[in-house]
């Protein structure tokens, strides 16, 4: 598995931006997929956005022409940017990796989540 260690989240109005990042503890270079989720309170953890080694992305409707998956394989980092925030985009976002390992398939990793809060 791969540490994941996410930044960035906090506090802002509607209509504002912020900028997650997620660090990982080696080369993100070869894993087949890094993402972003979320989990609201009392809701299940949904997919946010996803981008391949190919840097192929997918969007949730929910967040497409407001959110932007990227990734620096250099920095062994993938960001999320978040523009146009809405209330109902308060959530705990989690970074994931999942990565094909020899014999035991796709392996997931999770970071620890960084809250965040839109204010209406």
């Amino acid at each position: 598995q791969v540490q994941l260690v996410e930044s960035g989240g906090g506090l802002v109005q509607a209509g504002g931006s912020l900028r997650l990042s997620c660090a990982a503890s080696r080369s993100i270079f070869s894993i087949n997929s890094m993402g972003w989720y979320r989990q609201a309170p009392g809701k299940r953890r949904e997919l946010v956005a996803t981008i391949s080694s190919g840097v192929s992305t997918n969007y949730a409707d929910s967040v497409k022409g407001r959110f932007t998956i990227s990734r620096d394989n250099a920095k062994n980092t993938v960001y999320l940017q978040m523009n146009s925030l809405q209330p109902e985009d308060t959530a705990v976002y989690y970074c994931n990796a999942k990565e094909l390992q020899y014999g035991l398939g796709y392996v997931d990793s999770w970071g620890q989540g960084t809250q965040v809060t839109v204010s209406s």
